[in-house]
């Protein structure tokens, strides 16, 4: 009996519930009230339960048709999505959009993308990784991400498409009472080489043998940049961060901006690109999502 209930059944229910009578959701629905009520009527025969009392003016839900009403919403609402998902589809919308993300791209950027894009893109699911350094191209190469948000490679995997968005500036800083903290004016190279320097590892083979502004032969390496915030935080070393991740720490003093010689002032910048399968550009929601990255805030590539 239950694979008999249809879509219009659980219309008609919702809708009165919404409406508050038969004759309101007729109204709604631009049905006839018999229609409704009888439609109503079956839903309750077919599930053998009644989901209203009818003894008063107007129809009051019973404890069953409360719970009910959640379930029948519930499916309502995935046909609904559902016919959004397949017409998008249709007209070449990706059925889901999957992005990686290189860890140093500020995710304040990413969250407000994201915002505009549910709004924008409303039937088609976000999917994020985050990664660093080459790992961050590696879900790209192998068919996890169609799309992918990353810092710059010496060499460029084959096969890829790249283009420039934002880029981000990198500064050296150490926890204010580290020793290279207590240092005035330029500090030479030689000098950073005698402390340990935290360094963000790649969990990818792509950067295997390269090395990416280490300039001490001691080094501690985390595959998290939060760890490495925390750790620059607790005194255990001296590194590199993005700005927008430290800028507080600089402001409230936690940390000091190293001044470093060859290093210029307020640090590097890091080019930021996307970068997709060139046998496979992005759909309308990512197409969307790049033309969008690159109009946040940072300083040029």
């Amino acid at each position: 009996m239950l694979d008999g209930v249809s879509l219009d059944q659980l219309r008609a229910f919702i809708a009165s519930v919404d409406e508050g009578s038969f004759s309101a959701a007729s109204r709604k629905l631009r049905r006839a009230q018999s229609v409704v009520s009888e439609l109503v009527s079956s839903l309750e025969g077919q599930i053998g339960v009644p989901l209203f009392d009818r003894a008063g003016r107007y129809p009051v839900l019973t404890p069953e048709g409360v719970v009910l009403l959640a379930d029948a919403r519930a499916i309502a609402a995935g046909v609904d999505g559902m016919k959004a998902r397949a017409k998008g589809m249709a007209s070449g919308l990706e059925p889901e959009l999957s992005v990686v993300v290189d860890v140093l791209f500020p995710i304040a950027a990413i969250t407000e993308s994201a915002k505009e894009f549910q709004v924008k893109f409303p039937g088609t699911p976000l999917r994020l990784y985050v990664e660093a350094l080459g790992a961050a191209y590696q879900p790209v190469l192998d068919g996890a991400a169609g799309l992918g948000i990353v810092g710059s490679l010496p060499l460029l995997p084959p096969d890829l498409a790249t283009e420039r968005l934002i880029g981000v500036a990198m500064v050296m800083v150490a926890s204010h009472d580290h020793p290279l903290a207590k240092i005035k004016g330029i500090i030479a190279k030689s000098e950073l080489a005698k402390h340990v320097q935290l360094v963000l590892t790649d969990r990818s083979s792509l950067s295997k043998g390269r090395e990416f502004g280490v300039l001490s032969p001691s080094t501690w390496r985390l595959a998290d940049l939060f760890a490495k915030h925390a750790f620059l935080l607790g005194g255990l070393g001296w590194g590199g961060m993005p700005v927008h991740a430290v800028q507080d720490d600089i402001a409230n003093g936690r940390l000091v901006e190293l001044s470093i010689e060859d290093i210029p002032p307020g640090g590097l910048v890091l080019p930021m690109s996307a970068v997709y399968p060139t046998a496979a550009p992005p759909g309308p929601a990512g197409r969307w999502l790049i033309e969008r990255l690159k109009l946040c805030p940072g300083p040029p590539a």
